[in-house]
């Protein structure tokens, strides 16, 4: 287990942001198109507000361009003491947007936390507040990232609960993982390529090749900025491409319509619960499918995003099963299927708290 650091502690107000940085321990090396890693680093937040404590995260990839020091500067800017209730969530949420442009992640953890605190000040957890129905979540996918045929065939072994699979692709093995896992298993797979098909007439090649072995759809198979590629791609694919580096935030939707199928949600791309949930709303209006993901994450930043969970076509929400030093207690995984905690707010215990 990695220590956990000495809280940064900011009274503002009405309010208390307490945060301190954490590092994430994968089990496997995670690889995927463009870099391997064995650990992610992450920020702690809580959020206190008369008494009551939400807590929220912050989950830096390397692909975002945020670290655990741009993060605490983006925290140690913030001031919340013009605001002198929590319910201003719009207005305060507004701000704290406003304060620098991109960090989305550092934003992520302070909606997360605002999130929480509601919830437990209304004393309903949050996907009922936003009146969905947790027992219609769609399964969980479980990733499988780009490894030797030896080591996949153990990781997938290790998935047996699971009833789709997520599998990194994007390099010259991407035919040997899939028969790799077709060896062993025929559950769906979903293809996650993190941008690494250069080609259209080879993309779509893969696409066709993929269909045929029950892959379902593919996650940013080309670069984002081949936008025409893309829409042709997606045009003559037999199955959905989905936008993950393609999409980060609401304002890139409208855009996105004729390129992608869908679009994958994920909080620390999008600045948080708040406007993944218009996100969802928006792409839902414009007839495209929903895909909600996650970072590696703890059961924290996991259990917020599966709050938003009912209202979408596909979950990637496995992110806290890649680690093994997880702080928090939150929503279960069993047999592939997402069980959210009916506690108030995001519903998480912290493992040492106990709060």
């Amino acid at each position: 287990m990695s220590r956990l650091a000495d809280w940064t502690t900011r009274k503002m107000g009405k309010f208390t942001l307490r945060f301190q940085p954490y590092t994430l321990e994968m089990n496997h090396v995670f690889t995927v198109a463009s870099f391997s890693r064995t650990s992610t680093p992450v920020i702690l937040t809580e959020l206190e507000y008369e008494g009551v404590v939400g807590y929220g995260e912050a989950s830096m990839p390397p692909y975002l361009g945020e670290s655990q020091q741009s993060v605490t500067k983006f925290l140690n800017k913030i001031d919340l003491s013009t605001f002198s209730s929590p319910f201003d969530t719009e207005e305060l949420l507004h701000y704290v947007d406003s304060v620098e442009e991109k960090n989305t992640a550092a934003k992520a953890c302070i909606d997360i936390a605002l999130h929480d605190l509601l919830g437990k000040l209304m004393a309903q957890p949050f996907h009922k507040i936003w009146g969905l129905n947790a027992r219609v979540i769609p399964p969980t996918s479980f990733t499988i990232g780009i490894d030797t045929e030896e080591i996949i065939h153990k990781k997938v072994l290790e998935a047996e609960q699971f009833k789709i699979l997520k599998v990194k692709l994007g390099l010259d093995t991407d035919k040997m993982i899939i028969n790799t896992i077709r060896s062993v298993t025929n559950v769906p797979l979903c293809a996650d390529v993190n941008q690494g098909w250069k080609n259209k007439e080879q993309a779509l090649e893969m696409a066709h090749w993929l269909a045929e072995r029950n892959v379902v759809f593919i996650e940013q198979p080309m670069p984002k900025e081949q936008i025409d590629d893309m829409a042709w791609l997606t045009e003559r694919s037999p199955i959905p491409t989905i936008a993950d580096e393609g999409c980060q935030r609401y304002s890139d939707i409208i855009g996105l319509k004729h390129v992608y199928t869908g679009i994958n949600i994920k909080l620390m791309k999008c600045t948080g619960m708040r406007e993944a949930k218009k996100m969802a709303e928006l792409a839902r209006a414009l007839d495209m499918k929903v895909m909600l993901g996650c970072m590696t994450e703890t059961s924290c930043a996991i259990t917020a995003a599966a709050q938003l969970a009912p209202i979408v076509d596909w979950a990637d929400l496995d992110g806290a099963l890649l680690i093994n030093n997880d702080v928090y207690d939150g929503m279960k995984i069993l047999d592939g299927e997402c069980h959210l905690p009916d506690r108030p707010g995001i519903g998480i215990h912290h493992l040492f708290t106990n709060t």
